[in-house]
C-alpha cells in the first residue's frame, strides 16, 4: 500500500506524538489524538460542501491548526493549496478566484468571500459526518504547489501522489525514520515538502515537532530532535552563532552544539540551495553529520547524500525511479518514474514549455555533472552563467562560495553590468560588524584562487538578504534579478565598492 494510502486508512498507532513549539510555549498531541480531530475537521469541510478535488487554501504560519486541515483534506481526497504568508495576502477575493478554491482559511483578516478564519478548525465538536472510503492513485493530485522566486504571479503545480509515496519511500530507505526519532520542521507548512515529514510521523512512527523559523533557535534544545530540516542559510547563521559562542566561552564546537541543537542529534538535512562546503565540514567535525539533496519543486528529492553513501562536494546519489540526463550544454534534466506535474497550472505563456519537455522530462536550468559511482555535481544555474566581452563564460556561483566562506560574508551575488568585469554583491553577517578590510581580504584571497578573467574587482555592500525586503525567496535563495536591480547603482558607479 502507498504511503499516502496508508496515512488515510486509519488512526495511527499509539505512542508517538506531534508538537508545536512556539516563543515560550509547546503543546503537544499524540499522533492518534491529532487523527481524531482531523477527522472533525473532515466531517466540518464535508459539511461546507467539499467534495474530492475541490481546492482547500491555507495561508497561515505553522500550526496545528495547518495539520488538521491537511490531514482532512487528504482524508477527503481535496486539494490543499499552501500559501507561504510572506508572499501572499488576502486581498478581496483575488487569491481565492485565482486558484479556484473552494475555502481559504488564514490566520490574517478574514473578510473576503469564502474566505474563513483557520482557528475556527482547532475547537470543532465530534463529527456525525461518514467519512468517506478514499484511495489516491498515482496520478491524483493531493497538493497545488508553488514555485519559490518567480516574479508576478506566483507558478503553481498539482503535485501528484504518486511522487509523494516515491519520495517518501526513498527517503525511508536511506535513513529509517522510527520510534525514537523527532523530526524537527521549522520552514514553511505551505511548502509540500515540509509537509511530507508529517505523513512520515504517521506511517512510520516517530515524533514530529513543528515551529517556525523565527522560534527555531529557541526552541531546538529544549524539544531535542534528532532530525533537523533546514536550508544552507539556516545552518550559516547558526554556525556563526556557534563560532561566535566557542570563541567568547572556550568551548568546543561539539559543546556548543548541544548547546543549540541538544543531545539527541543523529543527523541534519539540508537542500534547496547550494550549501557552503565548509558549513557541512564545520557541522559534521562538530559530531551532527549533515546531508545535503537536491530537488526541485517540479521535481520532487532527485539526490541525497546519506549515512553509507556521502560524497562530499556533490548532492548525493540519485535516487530510485529518477534519472539525470545531462544535456549537450550541461544542464540537468530529470526524468521521473512517477513525475510530480507535466505541466503548470498558472504560469505566463511558454513557462511550462520551457520547463517541461516531451517524454516526461523536466529542464533544471542547473547546469552539472554525474561522477562515475552515480554522484550528482551541481555547478551552478544555466542563468547565472556570464559571457564576458571576449567570449569568456564564467560560472558564478563557486566564485560566490569561495566569498561565503569569509566570516562576514553570510551570502553573495557576483554580476557583470559591462560584460568586461565582475562585482560581488555582498549581504553581511547579522552577527559580525560590518568589516570593509575583512572583505576587501576575502577579495584577495579569493582572486588568488581565480583565472585572470574570473578576478573580482570591487565587493558592493547591500542590505543583508531576507525574505522580508525582497532579496531572499521563500526557500532563502537570493533573488538575482531583484538584488541586481537593486544595486546596480552602486555596482556601475566607479566610485562606490570595496576594492581588493
Amino acid at each position: 500500500m502507498s504511503v499516502i494510502n496508508q496515512l488515510v486508512s486509519g488512526p495511527p498507532r499509539p505512542g508517538n506524538r506531534l508538537s508545536v513549539a512556539r516563543l515560550g510555549r509547546t503543546e503537544s498531541w499524540d499522533l492518534t489524538e491529532v487523527w481524531e480531530l482531523s477527522g472533525r475537521v473532515a466531517g466540518y469541510l464535508l459539511g461546507l460542501g467539499i467534495r474530492p478535488g475541490d481546492r482547500i487554501g491555507v495561508l497561515a504560519a505553522n500550526s496545528l491548526e495547518w495539520v488538521l486541515l491537511d490531514l482532512a483534506a487528504l482524508r477527503i481526497k481535496a486539494v490543499t493549496a499552501g500559501f507561504d504568508p510572506g508572499k501572499f495576502d488576502v486581498s478581496g477575493t483575488e487569491l481565492v478566484t485565482r486558484y479556484g478554491l473552494a475555502v481559504l482559511f488564514t490566520d490574517q483578516d478574514p473578510t473576503a468571500d469564502r474566505v474563513r478564519p483557520v482557528a475556527a478548525v482547532r475547537e470543532l465538536p465530534p463529527s456525525d459526518a461518514d467519512l468517506p472510503s478514499v484511495v489516491w492513485e498515482h496520478g491524483d493530485a493531493p497538493a497545488l504547489k508553488f514555485t519559490s522566486g518567480s516574479s508576478g504571479p506566483a507558478k503553481s503545480l498539482l503535485a501528484s501522489a504518486g511522487s509523494i509515496d516515491s519520495s517518501l519511500a526513498a527517503v525511508q530507505d536511506m535513513f529509517a525514520h522510527g520510534p525514537g526519532d523527532d523530526i524537527f520542521v521549522f520552514l514553511p507548512l505551505s511548502l509540500l515538502q515540509q509537509r511530507y515529514w508529517v505523513y512520515s510521523a504517521f506511517v512510520f512512527g516517530h515524533d514530529v515537532t513543528i515551529s517556525t523559523y523565527e522560534a527555531a533557535f529557541a526552541t531546538l534544545r529544549t524539544t531535542r530532535p534528532t532530525v533537523v530540516m533546514g536550508v544552507p542559510g539556516f545552518y550559516e547563521t547558526t554556525r556563526a552563532h556557534l563560532e561566535a559562542t566557542a570563541a567568547r566561552t572556550g568551548a568546543s564546537p561539539p559543546e556548543v552544539a548541544v548547546e543549540v541543537f541538544g543531545d539527541r542529534i543523529r543527523y541534519l538535512w539540508t537542500g534547496s540551495a547550494p550549501a557552503n562546503p565548509a558549513t557541512l565540514r564545520y557541522f559534521t567535525e562538530a559530531g551532527l553529520p549533515i546531508f545535503e539533496g537536491y530537488g526541485l519543486n517540479e521535481t520532487c528529492i532527485v539526490a541525497k547524500n546519506h549515512p553509507g553513501a556521502h560524497r562530499p562536494g556533490s548532492v548525493g546519489r540519485v535516487l530510485p525511479g529518477k534519472e539525470v540526463l545531462i544535456d549537450s550544454d550541461g544542464v540537468i534534466n530529470i526524468r521521473g518514474e512517477l513525475p510530480v506535474a507535466t505541466r503548470y497550472e498558472h504560469a505566463e505563456p511558454g513557462e511550462s514549455e520551457a520547463m517541461f519537455r516531451p517524454g516526461g522530462i523536466v529542464r533544471t536550468g542547473d547546469l552539472g555533472h554525474l561522477d562515475e559511482d552515480g554522484y550528482l555535481f551541481v555547478r551552478g544555474r544555466a542563468d547565472d552563467v556570464i559571457v564576458l566581452e571576449n567570449g569568456k563564460k564564467i560560472i558564478v556561483r563557486p566564485i560566490e562560495e569561495r566569498l561565503k566562506a569569509c566570516a562576514v560574508i553570510e551570502d553573495c551575488v557576483v554580476t557583470n553590468p559591462s560584460q568586461r568585469q565582475l562585482v560581488a554583491i555582498v549581504s553581511p553577517t547579522a552577527s559580525h560588524p560590518v568589516d570593509t578590510e575583512t572583505i576587501a581580504a576575502a577579495l584577495r584571497q579569493t582572486n588568488a584562487a581565480l583565472g585572470h578573467d574570473e578576478q573580482i574587482t570591487k565587493a558592493v555592500l547591500a542590505d543583508r538578504f531576507t525574505v522580508e525586503n525582497g532579496l531572499l525567496s521563500s526557500q532563502f535563495k537570493p533573488r538575482r534579478k531583484q538584488i541586481e536591480a537593486r544595486y546596480r547603482g552602486l555596482v556601475i558607479d566607479p566610485e562606490e565598492g570595496i576594492r581588493a
